[in-house]
């Protein structure tokens, strides 16, 4: 499951890359000026430097990058490589994920969706909404639905954007909110197009950056019927071919069940499973000490090593006992030494 969350945001992160514009540094930014090198000899290093005098600027170095107005090291060019390549099968695997992902109501909360009192999930409505012209009409369907709460959150979300954004008409940003999928545009997208966050998309046009906004699976799409039964013929089965794209099936699941809680929870595997060690708390901060110093910790790594210091103590000791000299006793004074001592 992870692995394939890392391969869907790839696949996004790729198609989004592909609506960038172009830009680049103007090709005569920091070289609209006239220096010329001194040359050598001059104790001075030999960047071209602005002629003339008078003026702080005569003198100065130009040109480089590592100048005060030079230009800068490689400048960017529009004919950089902008577009990212994704293969068709990988781009519809992305398509059908966030697909699945949008009928799971845990994914769809976890995003932010406000659907705590839809009846159900996928959420699949009348065809005749096709044909409303009113935005009144589509406020009042939505209310009807209890889905009027998302429109109401991307409204409150609207804020200020941070940045030069809010001078290049990107003032403000909000949340996303519904994506209406239908069959047929009889009105309906003039009907939902003026609310705060609603967003339309004709089922055969389904859009992954659409159904999955910044890489993150569980949109909340409403669906009409019409569009809802169209699926099996645009996306196929995993058992019978797409009609509108050729020869695709839609890929197999890795796994039969995917409650995984369900699953790990089962008695077969609990069975097996082993009990839980018993819990143990790790130190927060251990003190490292040197074994060559501290014999404690010497002995738990080496135990051996405690009779290899007693059999160097013992050996110091005997060799101590087999060189030490016994003390010698005082001998007695000679009679001439005496004689010599009390003479008168």
């Amino acid at each position: 499951m992870l692995h394939d969350i890392r391969i869907f945001n790839y696949y996004t992160e790729s198609l989004a890359k592909n609506k960038r514009q172009a830009y680049a540094v103007s090709e005569k930014a920091g070289h609209q000026t006239s220096a010329e090198s001194w040359g050598t000899g001059r104790a001075v290093a030999r960047i071209p430097r602005v002629g003339g005098g008078g003026t702080h600027r005569s003198g100065q170095a130009a040109f480089g990058n590592m100048c005060r107005g030079g230009r800068m090291f490689a400048p960017t060019k529009t004919w950089r490589k902008w577009h990212v390549k994704v293969n068709q099968n990988q781009r519809r695997f992305a398509v059908v994920s966030a697909l699945a992902a949008s009928a799971l109501p845990s994914l769809v909360l976890a995003r932010g969706h406000r659907i705590e009192q839809i009846e159900e999930v996928p959420l699949v409505v009348d065809s005749a909404i096709e044909s409303y012209a009113k935005t009144k009409e589509a406020v009042a369907l939505l209310k009807d639905l209890n889905a009027y709460a998302d429109v109401v959150k991307v409204s409150n979300s609207r804020k200020l954007r941070a940045g030069k954004g809010k001078l290049r008409n990107r003032r403000h940003r909000q949340r996303r909110g519904p994506l209406v999928v239908y069959n047929e545009d009889n009105g309906i997208v003039k009907a939902f197009r003026n609310l705060p966050g609603v967003e339309l998309v004709n089922v055969r046009r389904l859009n992954l950056l659409q159904l999955a906004p910044g890489g993150h699976l569980g949109r909340f799409v409403i669906w009409t019927s019409g569009a809802f039964a169209l699926l099996d013929e645009i996306f196929g089965t995993f058992d019978k071919a797409s009609t509108f794209k050729k020869d695709y099936i839609l890929p197999t699941a890795k796994i039969a069940n995917p409650d995984v809680t369900r699953l790990i929870n089962s008695d077969e595997i609990q069975s097996v499973v082993r009990p839980a060690n018993a819990k143990h708390q790790k130190r927060p901060w251990t003190q490292h000490k040197n074994p060559l110093v501290n014999k404690g910790v010497l002995f738990r790594l080496n135990p051996y090593a405690k009779t290899l210091r007693r059999q160097e103590l013992l050996k110091q000791e005997r060799i101590a006992k087999k060189g030490a000299k016994k003390p010698k006793a005082p001998k007695a004074a000679g009679e001439a030494f005496l004689k010599t001592l009390f003479a008168p």
